[in-house]
């Protein structure tokens, strides 16, 4: 077992990486109505507002592979930030992005402003993939485009903790969805990017 204690602000973070984090087991998520006519839209209609606030319209990753995780500062999981930073330093040349939309959707794991989770991110990460403001991934209050996949993929591939990925071809078509406890650098997950990555973009 190992223990990790991140100090924020004068604030104690306690991370417990483990095996398999006790609320990721026990949590059951609200349901996340799927988006009207989801399969006739691609990840490119959707705009979203980067953490700084600034717009950030999906179609400005068109012809990219994106690869969009829930994320969150205060989670058993949170390390993951690391495998993502190098994957998307890895793939970038090729035309890939990682892009985190941070959540307190799952027991309440993030902080409540965007400079927070911004600073914590740069700080204890130096993060260079772009992040969208805080917002819900499931239920009701779901921003568009995870009600879009929710519709696209089906709620047994919804997120069921933070750091669910949703993986996203150079045509804005959704190509699946890897839970929680799959790595960022899991061969199942860089497979997919590569394969991903060889294919053409269409409009």
């Amino acid at each position: 077992m190992m223990r990790k204690r991140w100090i924020v602000g004068g604030a104690a973070a306690v991370l417990i990486a483990v095996g398999g984090a006790v609320g990721y087991a026990k949590f059951v998520p609200e349901a996340t109505p799927p988006l009207a006519n989801a399969a006739k839209l691609s990840a490119w209609d959707f705009k979203l507002t980067a953490i700084d606030g600034e717009p950030m319209p999906m179609s400005k990753y068109k012809g990219q592979v994106v690869l969009l995780v829930n994320s969150a500062s205060k989670c058993g999981y949170t390390p993951q930030y690391d495998g993502l930073q190098k994957l998307h330093l890895d793939y970038r040349p090729r035309g890939f992005t990682v892009l985190a939309v941070p959540s307190g959707d799952f027991l309440g794991q993030e902080f409540a402003s965007n400079k927070e989770i911004s600073g914590f991110c740069q700080t204890k990460f130096g993060i260079k993939f772009p992040m969208a403001e805080k917002g819900h991934v499931v239920g009701a209050g779901a921003i568009p485009i995870y009600r879009w996949a929710a519709g696209v993929l089906g709620p047994e591939n919804t997120p069921k903790w933070n750091f669910h990925k949703y993986l996203i071809g150079r045509d804005g078509r959704l190509i699946a969805a890897f839970p929680t406890k799959t790595e960022p650098t899991d061969p199942v997950v860089t497979s997919a990017i590569e394969k991903a990555l060889k294919a053409p973009a269409k409009a």
